[in-house]
């Protein structure tokens, strides 16, 4: 189960892809996640996944 919480939902990502994953798309498939649902109530709080650093900032 994932935070609900836009902003714990950012740590929560964040975090996953610092320490086990190389990829947003990877993350989300292992965990069987909802890519576009994710990034829809991040960038509701100014957040954009940034390939290049693997992470939304």
């Amino acid at each position: 189960m994932i935070p609900k919480d836009p902003v714990m939902l950012l740590s929560y990502i964040n975090t996953q892809l610092r320490d086990f994953y190389s990829s947003f798309e990877g993350l989300c498939e292992d965990k069987g996640l909802n890519a576009e649902e994710i990034q829809m109530k991040l960038s509701g709080i100014d957040y954009v996944y940034d390939l290049d650093r693997n992470q939304f900032v």
